[in-house]
Order: structure tokens, then sequence, then C-alpha cells
């Protein structure tokens, strides 16, 4: 085993002990390793804050937990990269509720070992898992298990991890996401793909039902008009006919007229020739 490796070890087992007991515990390890330099290493190490003690015993003892909710830090990133406004307000939800319930799983395993968690403390413990909540490295600093302080991540600024780990500790952000987080970030992009693409036909979908209506109802107004056109063409050729029969009649009435006019002039002048008889 390397010299790192054994005092993560030691300092694993060593932040896991109750408070009261740290100090013993850290002089017995430090004479149980035949290695001066991993027990100079040791003897070094500082007491976690009951806070940060708190959180190592949730990693240690319930890391089962843990490990289910860190990957929510990993969704809202990548719902926020993707612009999902609605997935981002449910996974903030979510990660509000989850941030309770895990503070509360916290304070119950210290109650487990007797040890009492004050108001300033929860809030130390709070703090320490919203940041892990939110931000990749603080979440991998909690996985640790060798937490010596509280973590605080405020607006979009990480938090600062300097000296927050015992023993040897790099961040995550630059390692590359493992197979079942590019599997999870990949569906999640297909799922976003599929919900644009679903939008999309139903927005066509939307504007053909209005084509169709508009189109249905300019046919309607084209089979009204020609209904009235036929009227209106029936209508003339009745009208034509019509003028028709008034113009025989007036041509008549012309003739009848002139028959009249010459038999009262032949029945004037035979009045006339009667008289002068």
């Amino acid at each position: 085993m390397s010299d790192d490796a054994e005092l993560v070890r030691i300092a694993e087992q060593l932040c896991a002990v109750p408070p009261a007991d740290f100090t013993a515990a850290r002089t017995a390890a430090a004479s149980d390793t035949s290695d001066r330099g991993v027990a100079a290493a040791v003897a070094k190490l500082r007491k976690p804050v009951l806070a940060a003690w708190v959180v190592n015993v949730l990693a240690r003892e319930r890391g089962d937990l843990l490990a289910s909710v860190l990957g929510i830090a990993e969704q809202l990133r990548e719902a926020l990269e993707a612009g999902d406004a609605a997935e981002l307000k449910a996974l903030t939800a979510q990660r509000r509720a989850t941030l309770r319930a895990l503070v509360d799983a916290a304070v119950d395993v210290a109650s487990s070992h007797d040890v009492a968690v004050s108001a300033a403390a929860r809030g130390g413990v709070e703090r320490t898992l919203d940041a892990a909540l939110r931000d990749p490295d603080a979440a991998a600093a909690v996985s640790t298990g060798r937490l010596l302080r509280p973590l605080e991540a405020s607006g979009m600024e990480a938090p600062d991890l300097t000296d927050a780990v015992a023993g040897p500790f790099a961040p995550a952000a630059s390692a590359p996401p493992s197979d079942e987080l590019a599997e999870r970030r990949a569906a999640r992009e297909a799922e976003r793909a599929a919900r644009e693409a679903a939008r999309v036909a139903d927005a066509a979908d939307r504007d053909l039902a209005r084509a169709e209506e508009r189109r249905a109802t300019a046919r309607a107004a084209v089979a009204r008009l020609e209904e009235r056109l036929e009227d209106l063409d029936a209508e003339r050729e009745r009208i034509r006919g019509a003028v028709q029969d008034a113009r025989d009649a007036a041509d008549a009435a012309d003739a009848a007229h002139r028959d009249a006019r010459t038999a009262a002039g032949r029945a004037r002048a035979a009045a006339e020739r009667a008289s002068l008889d």
C-alpha cells in the first residue's frame, strides 16, 4: 500500500471517530503505523469540526443514500446547459426536498453515536450538503468522508475546498464523465430532443388544422358564390324573357294604336262628308 493510500485509509477512520475521542484515536493510529512518514502525517491531521464530522459519518455509514442523491448536481447542470426551464424547476424543487431529507438523515446518524447536533452545526451540515448538491468538486469532497470543515456554495461561485479534506484530495471536476454519467447525459439529451421534436410536431399539427379550417371556409365561400351566380344567371334569363314579352306586347299595342288612329280618321272624314250633304 502506498503512503498516500495508507494516509487516506487512516484519515477516513479518524474523521468518523466521535469528536471527543479524536485526539486519542489519532495518537493511537500514528503509533500503530510502521511508516514514519505516514505516522508524522497522521499526527498532523486536524480534528473535523462537528458539522464536518456529521457529514463524514453520513458518508461512511449511509454512503448509498449520499451517492444516490449527489447525481442531482450533475442533472441540474445538464438542465441549465440545455436551457430546459421546466426540468430545471423540477430538479430545483427535488434538490430542496432531498437536502432536507439528507440533513435529517445525517442528524439521525450522529444521534446513533450519542452525539448531539446543535442548531449551528445543523446549519453547517445543511450548507455542506447543499454545496455537494450544487458542485461536483464539493460532492467529491463530501464523498471522501474526510471533511475537516463545512463547505458553502453561493450563487455560481465554486466552493472553497482549501484545507477542507484530510489527506490527499484531487477535485473531480476535470475528470471525464463516467460511462453511467455519459449514458444518463445522452439519455437526457435524447429526451430533450424528443420533447423539442414533439413540440415542433404539435405546432405543425396546429398550423395544419388552422390551414385546413381556412381552406374549408374559403371553399364554402366559393360554393355559396357559385350558387348565387347560378341564381343570378337564371334570374337574368327570366328577366330577358319578360323583356321580350314586354317588347312584343308594346309592338302589338303600337299596331293596334295605328289601326285605331286610321279608323278614327276615316270615321271623322265620313262624318264631315255627311254634314255637308
